[in-house]
């Protein structure tokens, strides 16, 4: 069994679908003219026909019935080029004389309106002709009038013309295959020159796709550059983080080093103590950046539930400070969807979230919010604030503002850092009735 195999190209789906369908619908035309024509054609003669049978009754209705007096059958058939029957009880006139035998008949028949007679044997006569006729009183008399006209000589008018259609319909089909043909290869050029485009990336003479395409070919030109846009801030990020690494590590591991070579100090718990804090910060360095390098910014088919992940939070947060109210304010259904990493979202939230836990008297509030395609995460508590000249400060990485309070000073600068990779915005600010206010806003 043969299937039909669809074409790898789009240019050769186009090509396939777009020239036979054009063809069948040129064909199809052809045939409603036919039709048509055929239809006009016959209602046309019809009313000719019928406009003539009212001119003779009104010449007969005005003579009062009598044939002397009109002109012959032979004027009308030679001036109308119609066949004509004049009948009356007295006189019967049939032109042209070689119809009688075929219209002979009709002056009986009962039918009035149109009459079509059909497959003629006659010799010298039509074999398919359509008749008007009518009867009525003139003077007191009864008269029939029939008119007729050949169709076979109006069938081979038409079919001439259908064949001149037929000419025409041709020409139109060959002139459409070819516009179809340049249609179809200027919209694939498109297509070619994002093909070129691609492998001028790959060779290294550009570092992004040029966007000058075509409205449909944007969204995707513009994800292939958010994608390497998001591969090259990975590669920077790795290649910032092994350098944050060498330069963080150097200097404790040199300490560490130097006390541990210096045989003639023995190793007093003073001592100890200041290995143990180098070790603590390069611990801590590396903790840091580990944490970072997990961070995966935006990502194409990357989503995750604000709601769901910001319930599971504050449910720790208040295992983890039982003392105080966490609570949620959205109107987002549980469904919702934000395209953020579920791990970027977790890391935000827990940071700020553990902040305010930390410097709330009582309550802390988390409101997630969506306007549009703005996505909003409020967070605020009712501890001491921050000083005004303070709030451009959060964010800096390693900054401790009390010194008093358990902590690295990293916490607010990796949200600061994932926000910051999103093209998001975190705004700090003091709330009127005391407290800090941390707005992020994607």
């Amino acid at each position: 069994m043969t299937t039909f195999k669809k074409p790898a190209s789009v240019k050769g789906t186009l090509l396939v679908i777009l020239l036979p369908a054009g063809v069948a619908l040129m064909a199809i035309a052809w045939f409603a003219h036919g039709a048509l024509l055929e239809r006009m054609s016959r209602e046309f003669v019809t009313d000719r026909l019928k406009e003539e049978v009212s001119f003779l009754e009104h010449q007969i209705r005005d003579s009062d019935g009598a044939f002397d007096g009109l002109k012959t059958g032979d004027y009308f058939q030679r001036v109308f080029h119609h066949a004509f029957v004049q009948h009356s009880d007295s006189r019967t006139i049939i032109s042209p004389e070689s119809w009688k035998p075929l219209l002979s008949p009709l002056i009986k028949s009962e039918k009035e309106g149109t009459i079509r007679v059909e497959n003629s044997e006659i010799a010298g006569a039509p074999t398919d002709i359509l008749a008007y006729r009518s009867s009525f009183i003139a003077n007191e008399k009864p008269f029939v009038v029939i008119v007729a006209e050949d169709l076979g000589a109006l069938k081979n008018s038409q079919a001439e013309l259908h064949a001149w259609t037929a000419i025409a319909s041709l020409l139109l089909i060959s002139l459409m295959v070819c516009a179809i043909w340049l249609g179809v290869n200027l919209s694939m050029h498109s297509v070619t020159r994002l093909k070129a485009s691609l492998k001028r990336l790959q060779d290294g003479s550009v570092s992004r796709i040029d966007m000058t395409v075509p409205e449909e070919f944007h969204p995707l030109v513009e994800q292939l550059n958010q994608l390497l846009d998001s591969l090259d801030q990975r590669l920077e990020r790795s290649r910032n983080a092994l350098a944050n690494l060498s330069h963080s590590v150097k200097t404790p591991i040199a300490s560490v080093q130097q006390i541990l070579s210096d045989t003639s100090t023995p190793l007093d718990s003073e001592l100890r103590q200041q290995i143990a804090a180098r070790l603590g910060d390069i611990d801590k360095q590396l903790e840091a950046e580990m944490r970072r390098s997990r961070f995966a910014g935006p990502q194409v088919g990357k989503s995750c539930y604000p709601v769901e992940k910001a319930r599971d939070l504050l449910w720790m947060m208040g295992r983890l400070y039982p003392a105080k109210s966490f609570e949620l304010s959205s109107s987002l259904p549980e469904n919702s969807r934000w395209p953020i990493v579920e791990y970027d979202l977790s890391e935000i939230l827990g940071i700020v979230l553990d902040n305010a836990g930390k410097w709330s008297h009582r309550e802390v509030e988390l409101i997630l919010e969506q306007c549009g395609p703005s996505k909003r995460i409020v967070v605020t508590d009712d501890g001491p604030g921050v000083e005004e000249a303070e709030l451009s400060k959060l964010g800096q990485r390693g900054l401790r503002l009390d010194e008093q309070t358990p902590g690295h000073g990293l916490g607010l600068a990796i949200v600061q850092d994932i926000v910051s990779r999103y093209g998001a915005k975190i705004v700090f600010s003091n709330r009127p009735r005391g407290g800090l206010k941390v707005t992020i806003e994607f």
